[in-house]
């Protein structure tokens, strides 16, 4: 395959035409025009639908330049960094973080990771939704308990786990009904099962308030409205000055959040720099570290 066939190619499917491709580039149209017809030829594919005044990625197309264009920018970038010696990382990283995460850590992580590399502009974006890496332009994204996914490798940097907590006023049975409780929307469930040192038991809750966030949520158990289940490292220190109690650790998987990149892709000398500030970050990756890291 011509490798400068496909960068013409990806500079007009990024800039959307032969036109504005030309015009952001500074390389002639017809130019573009020939080596992505020479591409689509050596192919045997359409890559563009050419309308009359627009033009669309076909499938093909788009399945193309999703796999390649974030390669020739990592090659471009290698060897500029190569060139020059070996240059700190530079350029912009766009991340994507989940909404406790980026609540409790992130917003101190990127501080110190821009005070650490200044020429980076570090882009977070909160959200909980599974994004689509490579179509909306992310170099990295941070989620909790992906799912397993062929097109992204990563590694597990933190580790928590669920325990039910609650306001050591609040009697944790009631003659049978189920205890109050909050849940973090509508579809929690009502029976809760927990693990204490003298073996498992059932905690069967009746919700009385249905908060979006486990920010919202802790905030309520901590005025003692009801029990609620809540990742360990965010009620540490409540926890540990008697605020609130532990009923139970929920008997279920832990917790751990991955930090993925496409696999089909070079890391960056950006991605890389921000994996190791993790890695200092949280050198072991325990519930403990994350707690301590939030009440700093």
């Amino acid at each position: 395959m011509d490798l400068l066939a496909l960068t013409d190619f990806n500079l007009v499917a990024r800039h959307g035409g032969f036109g504005k491709a030309a015009r952001a580039t500074g390389r002639p149209k017809a130019t573009l025009s020939r080596r992505v017809g020479e591409l689509e030829s050596s192919l045997d594919l359409r890559l563009f639908e050419r309308g009359a005044r627009n033009l669309k990625l076909t499938e093909e197309g788009r399945a193309l330049f999703e796999r390649t264009g974030a390669l020739l920018a990592e090659l471009d970038e290698t060897a500029a960094a190569i060139a020059s010696g070996g240059q700190r990382p530079k350029g912009r990283l766009r991340i994507s973080a989940p909404m406790l995460f980026s609540q409790t850590a992130m917003g101190r992580i990127a501080a110190g990771f821009a005070l650490e590399y200044p020429e980076v502009r570090l882009e977070v974006t909160t959200e909980d939704r599974h994004v689509d890496m490579i179509e909306e332009g992310y170099d990295l994204v941070i989620r909790v308990n992906p799912d397993p996914d062929e097109s992204l490798v990563g590694r597990a940097f933190l580790r928590d786990r669920l325990v039910v907590v609650a306001s050591p006023h609040l009697p944790r049975t009631t003659g049978g009904s189920g205890v109050p409780g909050v849940a973090r929307g509508a579809g929690e469930r009502q029976t809760w099962h927990v693990k204490t040192q003298d073996g498992r038991s059932t905690i069967k809750i009746e919700p009385v308030l249905s908060l979006s966030t486990l920010i919202m949520v802790r905030d309520a158990v901590r005025a003692g409205v009801g029990a609620a289940r809540l990742p360990i490292s965010l009620v540490a220190h409540d926890l540990a000055d008697g605020t609130l109690v532990n009923w139970g650790d929920i008997d279920a998987p832990e917790i751990a959040l991955w930090t993925l990149y496409p696999s089909r892709r070079l890391l960056s000398p950006r991605v890389s720099a921000f994996l190791d500030f993790l890695k200092q970050a949280f050198p072991n990756g325990t519930p403990d570290e994350l707690a301590a890291y939030i009440g700093r």
